[in-house]
């Protein structure tokens, strides 16, 4: 849940803009039953992760977190990824297991998971917010996007917030929760949103503003750290990053490595408009919160709301409109073709969501589900 420690093997980017890493959460299955396995400690044993790489425990016994290291090029954050992503899966493979990119186990219960990592930091969660802790059964990709001046870390965030819930449809992979078709797209955005500091932030005037809440927060001991802002977009507690926490963990290699272009080209367009001081009205919190619902609950399947236009849309005209403002970096980077062929890839085959369910009406059993999603997990676009 919180971020790890990043390395680095690119020649010490870190302190740069618009350097990226990204951190991934996954769950463990047993490859028979399909059910959770609580054996994580066993698993990271076993692995060995790529050099600048790291990989560690997450909040339920059932759970794997990777870390990249600090990248530069989208190429390096595919490089480690696989490199991450397959380590993981051989750990897994030699235990029994199988890895799982999904938001959500399809059918197990948060009550029977073996329940919270015995660790000071996950121990301490749980005896603060009680059964809320054991049901976080979910998991999620938070990507960081390197900004080096806190002013303008906090002026991007504030550009940025309209655009969450349009990255929520996209990476939307938790249809099902413990055995129930729950009828969203991203139901781990519901439970996820449960913790009182979760959510989309509000506008911040500035950065003093943004440390006088924190300073509030914690001197009413609503958070002992900065960490502890759950928030979809956050200045990192500890990196010189702007973070995005809101996606699912993204079912395939592909999907993880354009929704990180994506992110990383919003965040340097928005960072160009800050810096030009180009006017912007910030979304009222209430639209927000009613934009992030819809696109929770219909992930690209429906109509989501247009913050800009102030209208329902079909979600993916809402979607070509963040990708036309974000095209001209994609295109300097070189690496619009690479985010249009996995976005060809979705329209066609759907959000993970979408795929799961489809999975689970064509074998008629969300065994099936877990098998297909664990092979997809090691696969670039490969849908089984």
């Amino acid at each position: 849940m919180d971020a790890l420690q990043l390395f680095d093997v690119f020649d010490d980017p870190r302190g740069e803009d618009f350097t990226v890493g990204v951190e991934e959460e996954f769950f463990l299955v047993d490859a028979e039953t399909r059910a959770l396995r609580d054996d994580a400690e066993d698993v990271l044993a076993r692995a060995h992760p790529p050099a600048g790489c790291v990989i560690d425990s997450e909040l339920k016994r059932s759970q794997v977190e990777s870390g990249t290291a600090v990248c530069r090029e989208l190429s390096q954050v595919r490089a480690s990824v696989v490199g991450l992503r397959r380590t993981l899966g051989e750990a897994a493979a030699a235990t029994g297991a199988r890895l799982l990119a999904s938001g959500t186990h399809p059918f197990a219960r948060w009550d029977e998971d073996g329940g919270v990592t015995s660790s000071a930091a996950y121990l301490q969660l749980h005896d603060t917010y009680g059964l809320l802790t054991v049901e976080q059964s979910v998991s999620g990709c938070h990507i960081h996007v390197g900004i080096r001046d806190p002013e303008l870390t906090i002026a991007v965030m504030n550009r940025v917030r309209g655009w969450i819930p349009v990255l929520v449809a996209l990476s939307a992979n938790s249809p099902f929760w413990m055995g129930h078709d729950s009828r969203y797209a991203s139901f781990r955005t519901e439970v996820f949103h449960r913790w009182p500091t979760a959510g989309i932030p509000e506008h911040f005037a500035d950065r003093a503003a943004y440390d006088h809440l924190v300073a509030q927060l914690r001197a009413t001991k609503s958070i002992d750290t900065p960490a502890r802002l759950y928030w979809d977009v956050r200045p990192s507690a500890r990196y010189p990053t702007l973070e995005f926490r809101a996606p699912d963990v993204l079912m395939t290699i592909d999907e993880c490595i354009a929704t990180t272009a994506i992110v990383r080209a919003l965040v340097e367009i928005t960072h160009r408009q800050a810096e030009a001081e180009v006017p912007f009205e910030p979304p009222r919190p209430e639209l927000l919160r009613a934009a992030l619902w819809r696109a929770a609950r219909f992930g690209l399947s429906d109509h989501l709301l247009d913050l800009e236009q102030m209208e329902l849309r079909p979600a993916p005209e809402v979607l070509q409109s963040l990708l036309a403002l974000i095209r001209p970096v994609l295109d300097e980077r070189g690496e619009w073709e690479e985010v249009a062929a996995t976005l060809n890839f979705v329209e066609r085959e759907g959000t993970g969501a979408l795929r799961q369910c489809r999975a689970q009406t064509e074998a008629d059993g969300l065994s099936a589900v877990v098998d297909r999603v664990a092979t997809a997990t090691l696969a670039g676009t490969t849908w089984p």
